[in-house]
C-alpha cells in the first residue's frame, strides 16, 4: 500500500489485507493516507467534494474534557507535514485545563480534515500517560523513576507511552524504542529469570559485574530467593564499592515492597558499611505509595502499570470557523477561543 491518500468510499472497498498478516497494528503508511480514521470522515469528503466544498477555508480546535499533560504534538506534526496548514499548539510537555484549547489548525478542510480521529487519538493517547507520570513526578520528587510499562500495552503503541512517559517526567524508559525515541538510551538491568537459571542470586550479580560493560550500572535484584535483607548484605559483599545499588521487586504474594521492608534493608546495608547502596524499588507504584518509601530509605523506582493503565484524555475537535465567519455547534462559542499560551508551530 502507497500512500495515496483514501478520500472515497470507493477506496475504502478496495482496501484488502494481505493474507498472513502478521500485526493488526497500523503501519505508518496506514495512518498517513488516513486508513485508521472513522469511515465517517471518507463520507464526509466525498459529499463535499461533490458540492464543491471540500476544499473551504476552515479553522479547528481541539479542547480537552480534563487537565493534564499535553503530549502526542509531535506526532501530529508529523502527520501535518506536508499539509498545506497552519498548526498552533501547547508545547509538549506543558499542562492544561479542562476545556483548554491545545491546538489550533487552519487550512482547506481537504488537507486535514479526514485526519480527525487520527490526531484526537495520537493527543488523547499520550496525553494521558504523559499526565500519569507527571503525578508520579509529583509523588516522587527529586528522585527518579524509569517507564517500565512496555508490558502492559500492545508493542505498537510502547514506544509511543514510554516516550510520553519521559515527556511527563520519567528519567528514562526501558523500552528500546521508547527510550530513543525520547533521546536517550534504554535504561534496565536484568530479569528475575537470569537469577533463576543460574540458581542464585551472588551468582547472578558476579556474572551481571563481570560481563556487563562498565558504563551499565549495576543495580541487583534481591528478592529473588532469600530474604531481601540477607541477599543485599551478600550482594554488597561480593561486589563491593562496584554495587550502585540494590532492587527490591517483592511480588503481592509476599506482602509486596513495603516502608518497613525498605527501612530494614537500608538498615542492615548502613549498619554493615555500605551506604552508598542505594534502594530501587519497583512493583505495583503509585503516587500514593512513593513518599512512605522515599520515608523509609527508597532511592528511586520503577513505574509501569499505573502509566500504562492511564485512561487517555479525552479530546474533542470543533470547527470554529468556515470561510473567515464564525460558526460552532450548538452548545460552543462561535469563532476562535483566544489562548496566549498557544505556540505557532507550522
Amino acid at each position: 500500500m502507497g500512500t495515496d491518500l483514501i478520500s472515497s468510499l470507493e477506496q475504502v472497498r478496495q482496501l484488502q489485507i494481505k493474507p498472513g498478516r502478521a500485526f493488526h497494528s497500523a503501519q505508518h503508511e496506514e495512518i498517513a493516507n488516513g486508513a485508521t480514521t472513522d469511515i465517517y470522515f471518507i463520507r464526509t469528503y466525498e459529499i463535499l467534494k461533490k458540492l464543491a466544498k471540500v476544499d473551504v477555508p476552515v479553522t479547528a480546535e481541539i479542547f480537552p474534557r480534563r487537565g493534564g499533560v499535553i503530549c502526542g504534538v509531535e506526532e501530529v506534526m508529523g502527520l501535518l507535514k506536508d499539509k498545506k496548514v497552519s498548526v498552533w499548539g501547547l508545547p509538549e510537555g506543558s499542562t492544561f485545563e479542562a476545556r483548554e484549547t491545545v491546538l489550533r489548525i487552519q487550512g482547506p478542510y481537504s488537507e486535514f480534515g479526514i485526519f480527525e480521529t487520527t490526531i484526537l487519538g495520537m493527543l488523547a493517547s499520550a496525553s494521558g500517560w504523559a499526565n500519569a507520570a507527571r503525578e508520579i513526578k509529583e509523588a516522587a520528587g527529586d528522585h527518579p523513576f524509569f517507564s517500565f510499562g512496555a508490558r502492559h500495552v500492545h508493542p505498537a503503541v510502547a514506544p509511543v507511552m514510554e516516550r510520553a512517559a519521559v515527556v511527563g517526567g520519567a528519567a528514562g524508559a526501558s523500552c528500546i524504542l521508547g527510550a530513543k525515541l525520547a533521546g536517550q538510551e534504554p535504561q534496565g538491568t536484568v530479569p528475575h529469570a537470569m537469577f533463576i537459571i543460574l540458581g542464585d542470586t551472588v551468582e547472578g550479580a558476579r556474572a551481571y559485574h563481570e560481563l556487563m560493560p562498565a558504563d551499565a550500572k549495576r543495580t541487583i535484584l534481591i528478592d529473588t530467593f532469600k530474604d531481601e535483607a540477607e541477599e543485599a548484605l551478600r550482594v554488597a559483599e561480593a561486589l563491593g564499592p562496584a554495587l550502585a545499588g540494590v532492587r527490591l521487586d517483592t511480588p503481592g504474594e509476599r506482602g509486596g515492597v513495603t516502608p518497613h521492608l525498605v527501612k530494614e534493608v537500608r538498615h542492615r546495608l548502613d549498619l554493615a558499611g555500605y551506604k552508598h547502596v542505594q534502594i530501587f524499588v519497583s512493583g505495583g507504584l503509585t503516587p500514593e505509595r512513593i513518599p512512605p518509601l522515599i520515608e523509609a530509605g527508597a532511592d528511586a523506582f520503577g513505574v509501569g502499570s499505573y502509566i500504562s493503565a492511564a485512561a487517555p484524555i479525552d479530546m474533542t475537535m470543533d470547527l470554529k470557523e468556515v470561510d473567515g465567519r464564525p460558526v460552532a455547534k450548538r452548545g460552543r462559542l462561535p469563532g476562535i477561543t483566544p489562548n496566549p499560551k498557544l505556540v505557532k508551530l507550522k
